[in-house]
């Protein structure tokens, strides 16, 4: 969907011998209003932006209940992922329940978002914008150097380039597994066969934790991305509308007795 708005700017006139008429060319810019985003996509992103903010905050929680998780080499702790001192700086307590209810209230939400969004992608035939093409991880590498100005060349982009493709749908993939794996540690008896898949408990818990950081990372660098690309593609998710300038040209018939100019 397009709206034309704003008087065209014209930048150069012309005259140029078509069909025995000489014609001014007359070559404009017009500032275009197209749609980019559709209200379900802009709903489903923004919701499950709070929503998923709350699961990593409750989930925190429940995992300070248990802080198992660290790197040891030998006996030797290397690393630990909220060490003694952290809970101390921020004056943290263990609150497990109130960690569990806010957890498995919003888990609910965050699944019946996601489904949604699923859903309409598939209707839509939005999913044919969002899957990785063959070729996708070929220009995703071209993305990953031009973001970091290493090549000049602008690598191919549409509503989305290949890099993004790959990340959505990386996204959507780790949403089915956070709640997969969430399932067998929420009801490991009742979705023993869920567990069972997931390689028992432990693992379960552990591939859970893995894709928490794996959204936190995601949203670093996804709020980096759109400071970059600037407020026009920030606009576009908030409004559904980009703006953008599209070339226009306008043959005008001269006057009676004017003569060509070279």
């Amino acid at each position: 969907m397009y709206f034309y708005v704003i008087i065209p700017i014209c930048l150069r006139s012309r005259k140029q011998k078509h069909g025995g008429l000489w014609l001014h060319l007359k070559q404009c810019f017009m500032k275009v209003i197209k749609e980019k985003h559709s209200l379900a996509m802009r709903w489903t992103h923004w919701v499950n932006f709070p929503v998923l903010a709350v699961m990593i905050w409750s989930g925190l929680f429940i995992y300070w209940a248990n802080d198992s998780y660290g790197i040891t080499i030998f006996g030797t702790t290397i690393f630990q992922f909220f060490p003694e001192w952290f809970y101390k700086y921020f004056h943290l307590k263990q609150r497990l329940a109130e960690g569990m209810a806010f957890h498995f209230f919003f888990m609910w939400l965050f699944f019946i978002n996601g489904l949604l969004y699923v859903i309409y992608t598939i209707v839509s035939g939005s999913w044919r914008e969002l899957v990785p093409k063959r070729n996708s991880f070929r220009e995703a590498w071209q993305v990953l150097l031009h973001d970091l100005h290493i090549r000049k060349a602008v690598p191919p982009q549409k509503k989305y380039n290949a890099a993004q493709r790959i990340a959505y749908t990386a996204i959507i993939i780790m949403g089915f597994g956070s709640v997969f794996t969430g399932l067998a540690i929420y009801k490991p008896v009742q979705f023993y066969w869920i567990c069972w898949l997931c390689g028992g408990y432990h693992v379960a818990r552990i591939l859970h934790f893995a894709l928490t950081i794996g959204y936190v990372l995601f949203f670093m660098i996804h709020v980096v991305q759109v400071i970059l690309a600037g407020w026009n593609n920030f606009r576009s998710v908030v409004s559904g509308f980009e703006v953008t300038d599209c070339q226009v040209k306008d043959l005008v018939k001269p006057k009676e007795n004017e003569e060509p100019v070279s």
